[in-house]
């Protein structure tokens, strides 16, 4: 039998095609769960586009690309919402998150500065963890080259998560 995985446009369910060599009738096989993230990921592109401002909408839209491990379009959807709310400091974390994922740790690290930049007073305790691991991966991506800079993001990191064992070995 042969096996072959095709990519979902859009997303990264795979389709597993399976033909028989009695038959040469091809079988594809779907999980619920992608039939589902990508349903739900079209009617948030149909809610989005009919408002285009729709922040709650695009936010749904940006997570549902996370789920299924769609970061460019997650990373695309995020920037939008940082256009739309550029004080709000969960869509640049959230980008963070999605260009880490996607290997990309240079645009990964601009978010988590616009990240720690964009957090207000009043949010920091609610954001500790958050923040803790933002100033965590700056300080490991600075560690080579600024050494200072990542000593000082190591212990605005410890401050913020004093339990982070990955940042105390940093330390």
């Amino acid at each position: 039998q042969l096996f072959l995985a095709l990519m979902m446009v859009g997303s990264t369910g795979a389709l597993v095609a399976q033909t028989s060599p009695k038959t040469d009738s091809v079988k594809v096989t779907v999980s619920t769960a992608q039939v589902q993230t990508a349903s739900v990921i079209e009617g948030l592109k149909k809610q989005v586009e009919a408002n285009p401002k729709d922040a709650e909408a695009l936010a749904k839209l940006a997570t549902a690309y996370q789920d299924a491990t769609d970061w460019q379009n997650a990373i695309l959807t995020w920037k939008k919402i940082s256009v739309l709310l550029p004080d709000w400091a969960p869509s640049y974390y959230s980008q963070s998150f999605s260009y880490q994922s996607a290997k990309d740790d240079v645009n990964a690290k601009l978010a988590y500065e616009k990240y720690i930049s964009t957090v207000k007073p009043e949010e920091v305790e609610a954001s500790k963890k958050n923040l803790a691991y933002a100033y965590y991966f700056i300080a490991y991506s600075e560690q080579k080259g600024n050494t200072d800079k990542a000593k000082e993001y190591i212990a605005k990191s410890i401050q913020y998560d004093p339990s982070n064992q990955e940042a105390i070995k940093l330390s």
